[in-house]
């Protein structure tokens, strides 16, 4: 019989609406950081680093790029013949089909995958934060404390706790009381999404709760199990965790990596970040070129200049071109002459010769203010851009564009310029 001490579940199914273009063809997870990752490789990295060798990624929405980029999980040591890593998105079934309608629902869905492998312990984890963290540290400290729950939380600045789920706990990390999303918080520990359950735990909660529309963990499990006397424990986690669900995060956490001294360092021996890394040719440098605190992926030439960016792997940067403050995702082709300050450019985008992009005052963003905001300039996956096109801040572009869905070669602060069918 195979038995696992703890597996875990991760949920990679969410679209990232806050993300904007960015994750208009994938998901959340999919999306490229630093350079070379991809915001799922986090949690991975952390579970084959904390002893988790078996791993049921949950997947939903715009699938295709996160499969292909798990694969059979070689890259984490992953690829085992017991347990490693499975995709499991939401399938036929003979009596009822349906999607994944909530976190917990997703896990409820795969009871018999879980139960498969008679765990003592499930680790539930989001496929959407980048953090370093010991599960095994969490594990022991979830059974020195005889608890059936364990919910990994960190300090927020008390205005910021209505955001989150919310304990309140004794001097034990006991919780006493659990509130989700309150209006007026009265505690600052916010719950991190990552939960450690005893099997038999959640097993009861799932089935219990199945019938609820949109089953969730903070909703729905947690209170359940609260409500039932399971003994609930705080596990409180000091180190770097940043959710980069929003454009305005998802940029500070890429310019963080530059720091002088990064509070989150990507080139520590002993926790290393896996990712699936393509053959690329070395980086190469121009005479002209010039490249100031910024990170440059492997197979890209830098003809321009580079200041205070993250660039991707595969990229090509023009003679004359100067880049600031961006993210710059892989295989992007960018032309001479041009100019950048502050964008968020995806993923294998055309961009001609004399473009400027972040220039000019600051507009409110005529379609969706809530996302294209703080002066960011973002340039959707496969994006054309064509020679001489001048762009303003908190303005988004994705599509095949031609000089003529421009006003005299201008796009100007605020404005959308979304081509259907792109």
């Amino acid at each position: 019989m195979i038995k696992k001490e703890m597996i875990a579940m991760l949920l990679a199914g969410g679209q990232g609406s806050r993300l904007g273009v960015l994750t208009a063809k994938m998901a959340k997870p999919a999306v490229a950081f630093g350079g070379k990752y991809r915001i799922i490789d986090f949690p991975l990295s952390n579970c084959i680093n904390s002893g988790v060798d078996t791993v049921g990624v949950l997947t939903q929405y715009q699938p295709l790029r996160l499969n292909s980029h798990i694969g059979i999980g070689i890259p984490w040591d992953l690829d085992r013949n017991i347990g490693g890593v499975t995709v499991l998105p939401p399938y036929e079934k003979s009596s009822n089909s349906e999607w994944y309608t909530g976190t917990a629902n997703a896990v409820y869905q795969n009871l018999e995958y879980m139960e498969s492998f008679h765990p003592e312990y499930v680790l539930i984890l989001s496929g959407d934060h980048v953090y370093k963290m010991d599960y095994e540290l969490m594990l022991n400290a979830h059974k020195e404390n005889g608890a059936a729950v364990t919910i990994a939380v960190m300090p927020v600045p008390i205005e910021e706790a209505c955001r989150f789920g919310v304990m309140i706990a004794d001097e034990k990390g006991k919780i006493m009381e659990f509130e989700e999303k309150p209006e007026r918080p009265r505690s600052n520990l916010a719950s991190m999404g990552i939960y450690i359950f005893n099997w038999k735990t959640l097993k009861r909660a799932l089935v219990e709760m199945a019938g609820q529309p949109a089953l969730d963990f903070g909703k729905h499990v947690i209170p359940y199990c609260h409500g039932k006397g399971a003994p609930m424990y705080t596990y409180e986690f000091m180190g770097y965790w940043k959710d980069v669900g929003t454009l305005d995060s998802y940029w500070q956490a890429n310019m963080e990596l530059i720091d002088i001294v990064p509070e989150f360092n990507l080139y520590e021996e002993y926790w290393k970040v896996f990712t699936k890394s393509e053959i690329q040719p070395p980086q190469y440098f121009s005479d002209d070129s010039v490249v100031e605190r910024s990170i440059i992926g492997e197979g890209t030439d830098v003809y321009g200049k580079v200041y205070n960016s993250v660039i991707g792997c595969g990229v090509t940067i023009g003679k004359n071109t100067v880049i600031r403050d961006s993210i710059i995702m892989n295989r992007t082709q960018i032309g001479n002459d041009c100019e950048m300050y502050k964008a968020i450019v995806a993923e294998e985008v055309r961009i001609g010769n004399h473009v400027r992009l972040g220039v000019g005052g600051e507009a409110e963003n005529d379609m969706a203010p809530h996302i294209y905001n703080r002066g960011i300039v973002t340039v959707g996956e496969r994006t054309v851009i064509p020679n001489g096109i001048t762009v303003g801040k908190n303005s988004v572009i994705s599509g095949v564009t031609t000089g003529a869905d421009y006003e005299n070669f201008s796009l100007g602060s605020g404005r959308t310029l979304i081509k259907a069918g792109d």
